[in-house]
């Protein structure tokens, strides 16, 4: 059988960040645990203006540093012109792309698509919160066998709020999570995933961190001052309680991007064995 491609596009810009590390862990653990065979290549896409083409079978765009509004970065036109490539690939073909955006990523489709208000928020939400499941969220196959509320890392300068109904409509999206309620707050709440077509999702928080690697970066001396300097010794110490809890990042990590990828090859793979030769076997 083929190998199933798949293109992992780092959106840091060369930032130092924890987001590549965890999902290069979880594309290499599939690796270990597919009886399909699997390729990866890595995409510098802000940095370096690297962009895959349509040749791949499966796309992970990260998360980032930085603003997602609109910018004249020679990067900006070439990665829409990607997913306006991706979207109608899927729609003329029965072999599908799966894509997975995640909080950066997630900002800039979901601004492109025009799906909801980008805007700057008031302070940054950074921690380990609470993500509620809508309706549809509770149905959805990467979702529906986590907790109601499950919990994630959340890190974010930025928001998508205020969805625009009728494009939702028109392009079928559907709303699968919500920000955590804050009665005594008047803002509205973050959308925080989104089931773009059946075979594109995202979220605007970060699915794929993991407790132990993040509580072992976040016990380093640099980066337990920078938190307590920027969020306060309190923030600190509950981030690493929840670090420490499996039942709250280390659960999320354990479902939602495992499963996408699980998901996407056993969507792929009969057709993946459709194009070998007659005859040949692995």
């Amino acid at each position: 059988m083929k190998s199933l491609k798949i293109a992992i596009l780092d959106m840091y810009n060369n930032f130092p960040n924890e987001g590549m590390r965890c999902i290069l862990q979880l594309v290499r653990r599939a690796q270990e645990t597919s009886h399909v065979s699997l390729a990866y290549d890595v995409f510098n896409v802000r940095a370096n203006t690297e962009l895959p083409d349509l040749s791949y079978d499966i796309y992970i765009s990260s998360g980032g540093p930085g603003s997602p509004l609109p910018t004249d970065e020679a990067w900006e036109k070439p990665y829409f012109a990607l997913i306006d490539g991706l979207f109608a690939w899927n729609q003329a073909q029965a072999r599908k792309k799966h894509v997975f955006l995640i909080c950066h990523s997630f900002q800039l489709v979901s601004r492109h698509l025009e799906v909801g208000l980008l805007s700057k928020r008031k302070s940054t939400s950074f921690g380990i919160f609470p993500m509620h499941r809508t309706e549809a969220g509770q149905k959805d196959p990467l979702l529906h066998t986590l907790p109601e509320p499950f919990f994630s890392v959340d890190s974010r300068d930025y928001q998508i709020t205020e969805p625009n109904e009728a494009r939702l409509r028109e392009l079928g999206i559907e709303i699968l999570a919500m920000e955590k309620e804050r009665p005594h707050v008047p803002l509205d709440r973050a959308l925080m995933a989104l089931r773009f077509t059946p075979e594109i999702f995202g979220t605007q928080f970060h699915p794929e961190a993991d407790g132990e690697g993040m509580l072992r970066h976040f016990q380093t001396d640099e980066k337990r001052e920078q938190i307590i300097a920027n969020h306060g010794e309190a923030k600190y110490e509950e981030m690493v309680r929840l670090l420490q809890d499996p039942n709250t990042i280390e659960l999320t990590e354990s479902i939602i991007v495992p499963t996408f990828l699980q998901q996407a090859v056993a969507a792929l793979e009969p057709l993946a064995a459709e194009q070998q030769p007659a005859g040949v076997t692995f």
